[in-house]
C-alpha cells in the first residue's frame, strides 16, 4: 500500500501540463497497475472473489 501512496504523492506534486505526454502516460499506467495490485490484495485478505460467469 505504501507504493500506491508514494505514486499518488509523486503524481500530485507534478503539474501534468509540464510533463511530456509519454511520461504522463507511463506514470498513469503504473498507478493503474498499483491500484489493481492493491485491489487484488484486499480481495485476497477479505475472501472476496470475482463473480463466476
Amino acid at each position: 500500500m505504501s507504493e500506491l501512496v508514494t505514486a499518488i504523492d509523486h503524481l500530485a506534486d507534478e503539474d501534468p501540463s509540464e510533463l511530456p505526454p509519454a511520461l504522463l502516460t507511463e506514470q498513469l499506467i503504473e498507478l493503474h497497475w498499483q491500484m489493481a495490485r492493491l485491489q487484488a490484495q484486499i480481495a485476497r485478505r477479505t475472501s472476496v472473489r470475482p463473480w463466476a460467469n
